[in-house]
Order: structure tokens, then C-alpha cells, then sequence
């Protein structure tokens, strides 16, 4: 190939010549044009073609450009779709850390009047307790009052009898 390309510049650097030399022949210069063309047409070929690769190239660019933008629209989806996630997830942390921090006194204060309660229940039943003991002691004190009362009403009765 490339000494077919030398011969075609060789015959192209010739046909500059003739133009000076008119001795040549005819043939020569049938040669000289026919080479010529034959190089346009090889030039023409190779320009088309490099036209074709340039729009397939170009083509190729448009398709990844389109590639480039549909990835970045579905990487800015992705990203709307993690980040609201995070924020909620967020959010609600700190109102969990908010409800602890109201929860920790509240407990505190639950614990507190628990202990009361408990202190205040026992109190009660002590108390309780100890009216039960004193209901007790009454009922006997009245038992026995009754019984004595009785027991001297008897008497007196016996008494009352005896006079009579």
C-alpha cells in the first residue's frame, strides 16, 4: 500500500509538471489524470467514511450523554429517597430523647409518691390495726360491764325478792 502511495504522489508531483512540460505525451497525461482521479476518489472515500465514524462518534456521545442524565436523575432519586428517610428517623429520635427527659422526673415522682403511698399505707393499717385492738377492748369492757350489770341487777332483784 504504500508504495502505491508513493507511486500516486510521484504521479500527482508529475501532473504539477506537466502543466510545464508539454513534451509529454498524451498517454502520460491520461495516466496523470487517471491517477488523479483515482486519489479523489480514494480521498473522497476516506472523507465519507471519516464522516461516518465522526456521526456514529457523535451518536455514541448522544446516547451516553442521555446514559449520563438518566443516571443522574435516578442517583438524585435515590438520594430524595435515603434523605427524608434520615431526616424522619432523625425527628423522631429527638422526640424520644425529649420524651426521656420528661420521663426521668416523671419516674422520679413516681417513685417518690409510691414510697408515700406505701408509708401512708402502713400508717393505715397500724392505725387500723390498732382501732381493731381498741373495738376489741371495748367489746370486752361492754361484755363485762353488761355482765356485771347483770350480775347485780340479780342481786338486787334477789334483794327485792328477799324483802318481799
Amino acid at each position: 500500500m504504500q508504495t502505491s502511495e508513493q507511486s500516486q504522489q510521484l504521479m500527482v508531483q508529475n501532473s504539477g509538471s506537466l502543466s510545464f512540460n508539454s513534451n509529454l505525451s498524451r498517454e502520460d497525461e491520461e495516466m496523470s489524470r487517471s491517477a488523479l482521479s483515482t486519489f479523489r476518489a480514494k480521498e473522497e472515500e476516506i472523507e465519507r467514511k471519516r464522516m461516518e465514524v465522526r456521526d456514529k462518534v457523535q451518536a455514541q456521545l448522544g446516547r451516553v450523554e442521555e446514559e449520563t442524565k438518566r443516571l443522574a436523575t435516578i442517583r438524585e432519586e435515590l438520594e430524595a429517597l435515603a434523605d427524608p428517610m434520615r431526616k424522619d428517623v432523625a425527628l423522631v429520635r429527638k422526640k424520644i430523647d425529649a420524651v426521656n427527659k420528661e420521663l426521668k422526673p416523671l419516674g422520679h415522682t413516681c417513685q417518690k409518691k409510691e414510697k408515700e403511698y406505701k408509708d401512708a399505707l402502713e400508717a393505715f393499717n397500724e392505725k387500723n390495726k390498732e382501732k381493731v385492738q381498741l373495738i376489741t377492748k371495748l367489746m370486752e369492757l361492754v361484755s363485762e360491764s353488761e355482765k356485771m350489770r347483770l350480775k347485780k341487777l340479780e342481786e338486787l332483784s334477789k334483794n327485792i325478792d328477799s324483802i318481799h
